[in-house]
């Protein structure tokens, strides 16, 4: 036994590496050339314990190493912590918010479908011969007879006759610029040169002619009154906006009527106007009574134009309040109840429109003024009758003040 362990002896010490041998395997051992197969563990007579590893022929394969797998960490779930309720001034702010840009965006949906509204109907840029370009804005207001959108029973309320067609009931050149705003009124009698035409439904050619201002209108239409105005005036119209009985009712109806003072009674058969001195909130219907009246104004269509640039005036006034303008609810009734007989030039958008109902609203609060175009023989007999005659040396003084955006120094018609 001796013989077959001195390999094992303690006097050839290992270079340092050992051999880690299982217990479950047996362990070939090559001793004096002879292999000699050892037991496994619990055999008698051989070794429990590792042996050292010895320099020589023998081989020993190393056994294999199973690494100990990392313990897979447990995943951390974080929990929210429970939201503070919120303040009420938070709440405030929260629905003031929310509120606000509920507002912009009904404002901006009322605001495109109403531009995509717009009777865009007369073309400025085709009428021949115009003005040059002066400085400021003119635009050119007309209200026109048409009974488009009025029922019999209305028409009959309103005592607006049934006569068809469109005619213009009143013409103002409004003048925007950096010396605040004129408001010119022309009178629809008024005598001037009409210039020569085609007509388009007829295809007949017509000279240029003496007639009243409103012939121009009956006519041609818009495009034959821009250029009779142009012509006559020197001025270039920028915008023009036309609108009629039922739209000019119903616009009146939607600001909840439009608060007027006259210093006398007025009765007049003809249009049903009957108010009593003092100050009155105005309807539609009474509204357009109150325009169209001339018969009690002592100068007759002067006295008229009179009364139709202080309710404009008024009108603008009401309608281009923040309190409107700001509120799309209020608004879009507004600029919704005008829409059906409002006429516009091509190059007209919404924002024009507003541009010059805030012009209108600021000669009330005096930020301009309103005048006629000077007038030299109020009944002038021409073979179309009465006409307004200008006094054409006055009116020419005005009208380059205003091409020219100059500030105006003619005197404002007496009441």
């Amino acid at each position: 036994m001796s013989d077959r362990l001195d390999g094992w002896a303690a006097a050839n010490l290992p270079s340092g590496r050992a051999w880690d041998i299982s217990t479950a395997e047996t362990q070939s051992i090559p001793v004096q050339g002879t292999t000699q197969s050892m037991p496994a563990q619990g055999t008698p007579g051989v070794p429990t314990k590792p042996a050292p590893y010895r320099r020589g022929e023998e081989t020993v394969s190393a056994p294999t190493l199973t690494p100990t797998p990392e313990p897979t960490p447990t995943p951390t779930v974080r929990r929210r912590a429970p939201k503070e309720p919120l303040s009420r001034r938070r709440r405030i702010i929260r629905l003031a918010i929310v509120t606000v840009s509920a507002l912009l965006l009904a404002s901006g949906s009322a605001y495109v479908w109403a531009d995509t509204q717009l009777n865009r109907e007369v073309d400025l840029g085709k009428s021949p011969d115009r003005p040059p370009p002066g400085k400021g804005t003119n635009y050119l207001i007309v209200g026109s007879d048409s009974r488009e959108g009025l029922s019999e029973q209305a028409r009959k309320n309103l005592r607006t006759g049934s006569a068809e067609g469109r005619r213009t009931d009143s013409m103002m050149v409004l003048h925007t610029g950096s010396n605040g705003t004129t408001m010119m009124s022309l009178p629809r009698d008024s005598w001037v040169t009409i210039p020569g035409f085609l007509r388009p439904d007829t295809g007949k050619t017509f000279a240029p002619s003496q007639n009243k201002l409103n012939a121009a209108y009956s006519m041609g239409g818009p495009d034959l009154l821009v250029s009779t105005i142009e012509r006559n005036t020197g001025l270039r119209i920028d915008h023009y906006a036309e609108i009629g009985f039922s739209g000019f009712v119903d616009v009146v109806d939607a600001v909840g009527g439009v608060r007027m003072c006259v210093d006398r009674d007025i009765k007049d058969p003809k249009s049903g106007l009957d108010l009593q001195k003092g100050c009155h909130t105005l309807d539609g219907a009474k509204a357009l009574a109150f325009v169209r009246q001339r018969k009690q104004e002592a100068k007759g269509d002067l006295g008229r134009t009179q009364n139709q640039q202080k309710f404009l005036a008024a009108l603008a006034d009401k309608a281009a309040t923040p309190g409107v303008l700001a509120n799309p609810f209020a608004a879009f009734p507004t600029v919704r109840a005008g829409l059906d007989t409002l006429i516009v030039d091509k190059d007209m958008g919404l924002r024009n429109l507003m541009s010059l109902f805030e012009a209108m609203k600021g000669v009330t609060s005096g930020d301009g003024r309103q005048l006629n175009v000077p007038v030299a023989n109020p009944n002038l007999r021409t073979s179309k009758g009465s006409a307004v005659q200008w006094n054409v040396t006055q009116a020419r003084r005005l009208f380059d003040q205003l091409r020219n955006d100059q500030p105006v120094d003619i005197a404002p018609p007496t009441p």
